[in-house]
């Protein structure tokens, strides 16, 4: 029996190969990480599974968010995966969900996909009302821009 699954995605097709998507993704993840106005800084993100992440997020009116946590997978070229449920050295954090960004060919562009995960369905409820939606759509089509070559809005 395969284990109730409480996910919440948005997908973009994206018209360029998916090995300049990749690029754009890792190496220009601060450009598009986080919905406008707000900011993303890159503390630390160890480019390989079992390694530690730190990014921080900062709001227009001086909110910061941190969130350390651990990367799960590192597919290059294909997929990254982090959660916040194992800090730095391996201490568990309050989990609040596993996210997974990949990609995958499709027709002449890329299909990007990004899926967030969580324990239970009051933290999946609680992401949705956090604004999900609106917030990785936002993301979504900036990544899609700055792939296409276009000024994010």
């Amino acid at each position: 029996m395969k284990p109730a699954t409480y996910e919440l995605s948005v997908t973009r097709l994206i018209e360029v190969a998916p090995e300049h998507v990749w690029r754009v993704m890792v190496d220009r993840l601060a450009e598009w990480w986080c919905p406008r106005p707000w900011m993303t800084e890159i503390e630390r993100l160890d480019r390989h599974a079992g390694g530690e992440s730190c990014l921080v997020m900062r709001g227009p009116d001086g909110e910061i968010h941190r969130t350390p946590g651990l990367v799960l997978a590192w597919d290059e070229g294909h997929r990254f995966a982090f959660t916040d449920a194992i800090g730095p050295d391996l201490m568990p954090a309050d989990p609040f969900m596993i996210g997974i960004w990949s990609i995958r060919p499709e027709g002449s562009g890329t299909r990007y996909k990004a899926l967030a995960r969580h324990w239970t369905p009051e933290a999946m409820r609680q992401h949705r009302e956090m604004g999900f939606e609106a917030g990785w759509a936002a993301v979504a089509d900036q990544l899609k821009a700055l792939c296409e070559g276009r000024t994010i809005s």
